[in-house]
């Protein structure tokens, strides 16, 4: 019976497997050291974005591979898909802006990709442009305030309890809004492009965070858990 949660370190241990590569080899292929491969399958590591997609580069396999399970080979498709989303077992991306928690991450080819989102940017200043991305795209505010900018319509400010339905390829950003610290909201994400998850991750930039430990890669061999550095990117 298959873990209810797949995290990196055991997508890339099958990954491993299924080809028959040992630690070293695979090391030797993706030009990742081996002593990090081993923390990272032992889940006391994680993997930088530029690292990931290094990986998915070398290695020959999409992004999205990742971030979920793998195809069931010949099997017939599976009509009662259920995962329960807890946020120790989401994909998190810490960035300036935002903190992102994709929910979810062990269901592959996902028609709605759900984002749990810490919104702390209080200005476009600070913000940077407007982002575009396929598909369309739905938020609800939990907590605080958020103020929503668009391309081509006035900036409105959300409460807790309202929501707004968006073109993603319209220019957006959402902002802590005035006197609101931080502001989470959770949004549901939607493309006919079976691409749309690694849409969503170019978008945080290559020095990126992935997943929940948030380590720093600078400090693998430290004995202690480093701290999470933050990006440059939305």
């Amino acid at each position: 019976m298959k873990s209810p949660h797949r995290t990196i370190g055991s997508l890339l241990k099958s990954l491993r497997a299924r080809n028959g590569w040992t630690l070293k080899e695979m090391s030797e292929r993706c030009g990742i050291p081996l002593s990090t491969l081993s923390k990272v399958e032992h889940d006391r590591l994680t993997l930088t974005y530029d690292k990931l997609l290094q990986l998915s580069q070398r290695l020959n396999i999409r992004m999205s591979e990742m971030f979920a399970e793998q195809d069931g080979g010949n099997e017939p498709a599976v009509t009662a898909r259920r995962s329960i989303g807890r946020i120790s077992d989401a994909i998190r991306v810490n960035t300036p802006n935002y903190d992102y928690y994709y929910m979810c991450p062990e269901l592959r080819r996902k028609r709605m990709i759900p984002v749990l989102t810490k919104v702390r940017a209080k200005s476009l200043a600070e913000f940077g442009e407007l982002v575009h991305h396929p598909g369309e795209e739905y938020i609800h505010v939990l907590e605080g305030k958020v103020e929503v900018h668009t391309e081509f319509y006035d900036t409105i400010v959300l409460s807790a309890g309202e929501s707004l339905y968006i073109d993603s390829n319209m220019g957006h950003a959402y902002l802590a809004a005035e006197g609101c610290d931080e502001a989470v909201l959770l949004g549901v994400c939607s493309s006919a492009d079976d691409q749309l998850m690694e849409s969503l991750m170019t978008l945080h930039g290559e020095e990126t965070i992935a997943q929940t430990a948030a380590q720093s890669q600078s400090a693998e061999s430290a004995p202690e858990k480093p701290r999470a550095r933050k990006a440059r990117s939305r």
